[in-house]
């Protein structure tokens, strides 16, 4: 068996199984191996049974029986797990083999292994796979980038296994050097964020606002599917507002509200501060997470903490179209975001990331699939400097004219009490950019009193910084000017 297979795959949890099937369905031989070689021998004996997949209880067999370059593709759990397995990998890679890493990795540890296996004369690919159970199986969106001289090997196997969209086209291409892939990925899933707690409050509001029965709730999201909102999270949430078990109840209500997440949402936080970038919806919709968690003390304080005396008395259809065109104008602000995250990774690390080609490849197979990532290509299209996505034709004029229906549905909430949390912080976001001065001069004059940290002058070039002895009795010392 030396030399038979096109890959390898270590991991065989959900995401690794699957993808092994969907590599094998397109024609390429899979080599597999999992920690526990029990998983392996189930894997074997059931679904790849009579498939052209092979398992291997020893991580030198299974090097030796990939075709050279050797491709060998992590599917496992960030961190630690992902050290540990490329050292037992080393010893028995030559020259030119590529490691791949398909788990969610955050990007600096992606970054520190390309240039530490790069140094040993073999090449690292962190490459953002999204799509799920289901994406992975069928055909998810690939994001690699690492060491571009791999591309050419694993371009002919990324390429078909990936999701496949109705223009022909396939849901992956190179991303960039260095952590890129992994970068695009984890903005991937803090939009994805955004996305689901959007649509969360919209779910919210039509329940609690509106006072709608599920099957109504059901019809909205159904309805909202087939226009301009079309995307796979509307079209699940339509699914599970119409999930019902045996005894006819509605399972969604049964769900305890309490929200678990994997770290990525929090990664990109912190990206976005390391980069000095607002990504305010995003981190809301991370934040609100968090307090659904504490599902404890809410209860324990919704039954001390009153709230507004509120009852709808509107008209339901109209503030239901503002709700449609609000949450759309919301995603747009959320995408907006999170491709300006993107934008200043790039610029910051040299990545020439090309924005039209990562929407592009998010259009089929993974979680955030939409119509709406068209338009987002085709802006790049258009403008690839495009500094900020609302100054777009296209999305200017959407914007314009959703943005009143974003802020009455803003308004009904906070009147009936409801928490908007990514809504609002998207709005306030719109607010800030087109206000031509904040009070930062204010903020910064407080800095520079308190700290003398110094500010810049409206009536001085920028660059040149100033101190103002505010009491008089302070001296001409001043600190640093901080930039982001």
């Amino acid at each position: 068996m030396k030399d038979t297979h096109n890959i390898g795959i270590a991991g065989l949890a959900v995401m690794g199984e699957n993808l092994v099937l969907n590599m094998e369905s397109k024609g390429f031989s899979v080599a597999v191996y999992n920690r526990t070689y029990s998983k392996t021998e189930k894997f074997l004996s059931g679904r790849a049974e009579g498939k052209n997949i092979s398992g291997f209880d020893n991580v030198q067999e299974f090097v030796k029986s990939l075709q050279s370059p050797r491709k060998v593709m992590l599917m496992l759990k960030a961190g630690p797990p992902v050290d540990a397995f490329i050292e037992q990998l080393i010893p028995f890679l030559d020259q030119g083999d590529i490691i791949i890493d398909g788990g969610n990795s955050h990007y600096l540890d992606t970054e520190r292994r390309t240039e530490y296996i790069e140094k040993k004369g073999l090449l690292f690919i962190g490459t953002g796979v999204s799509g799920g159970e289901e994406g992975a199986l069928k055909g998810p969106s690939i994001m690699p980038g690492g060491s571009y001289s791999a591309w050419q090997h694993l371009e002919p196997i990324f390429m078909p296994t990936a999701a496949q969209v109705d223009d022909g086209s396939s849901c992956c291409t190179w991303i960039g050097a260095g952590g890129a892939g992994h970068f695009v990925k984890m903005v991937h899933n803090g939009i994805e964020y955004g996305d689901m707690q959007l649509i969360c409050e919209a779910y919210h509001f039509m329940k609690d606002v509106l006072d709608m029965s599920a099957p109504e709730i059901h019809t909205v999201f159904t309805d909202w599917n087939r226009g301009e909102l079309s995307s796979y999270l509307i079209e699940i949430t339509a699914d599970i507002t119409n999930f019902y078990e045996e005894d006819g109840s509605l399972l969604l209500d049964k769900i305890l509200d309490a929200a678990g997440q994997k770290g990525t949402g929090k990664w990109t936080v912190n990206a976005a501060l390391d980069f000095g970038l607002p990504l305010s919806l995003i981190s809301e919709s991370v934040f609100a997470r968090c307090l659904s968690s504490a599902k404890e003390l809410r209860v324990t304080a919704a039954h001390q903490l009153k709230g507004p005396d509120y009852q709808f008395k509107g008209d339901k259809s109209t503030l239901l179209e503002d709700l449609g065109k609000g949450l759309y104008a919301a995603k747009i602000i959320s995408y907006t975001q999170g491709f300006g995250l993107m934008q200043a990774a790039s610029k910051e690390l040299d990545w020439r990331l090309d924005f039209s080609e990562i929407a592009r490849i998010w259009r089929g197979g993974c979680i955030i699939r939409s119509l709406f990532l068209d338009r987002i290509s085709d802006a790049y299209i258009m403008n690839p400097e495009l500094s900020n996505m609302l100054l777009d034709p296209y999305f200017k004029a959407k914007i314009e004219d959703a943005q009143s229906h974003l802020r009455r549905v803003i308004q009904e909430g906070i009147a009936a009490g409801i928490p908007m949390h990514s809504h609002t912080s998207g709005l306030n976001y719109f607010d800030g950019l087109r206000t031509a001065r904040l009070p930062a001069n204010l903020l910064q004059a407080q800095r520079d009193y308190f700290g003398a940290h110094m500010y810049e002058r409206t009536d001085r070039p920028r660059g040149e910084w100033f101190h103002s002895n505010w009491t008089g009795t302070g001296g001409d010392t001043t600190s640093t000017a901080y930039l982001k």
